[in-house]
């Protein structure tokens, strides 16, 4: 990415409750022309229902951005700490859906 080096620094505000985060295990994705929807769910094991906790709404570019921001993050910690066993990584049972 390209910085003007005139501009001002991004300044950036996070309200406690989002600070502490939340913890997924699950991920479905699906997608329009314009937008990817994914939604962040736990899936408690042996309970066959759950709740969406949160729902990531962007565009195809900002998605293929945060991909290769994510990728490039996964190298670095790889990097630092070993290879991330993830065994092999099977086709979803239902499209859209990752565990």
């Amino acid at each position: 990415m390209d910085q003007n080096p005139n501009s001002q620094p991004l300044q950036i505000e996070i309200d406690e409750n989002v600070a502490r985060g939340i913890y997924t295990n699950l991920a479905l994705i699906t997608h329009s022309e314009t937008e990817l929807l994914i939604d962040f769910l736990f899936l408690q094991p042996q309970t066959p229902k759950t709740k969406v906790l949160a729902r990531l709404i962007t565009s195809p570019v900002h998605a293929k951005r945060f991909l290769a921001a994510l990728q490039d993050n996964i190298a670095k910690y790889e990097a630092r700490f070993g290879t991330i066993n993830a065994g092999a990584v099977p086709a979803p049972e239902r499209p859209g859906v990752y565990q």
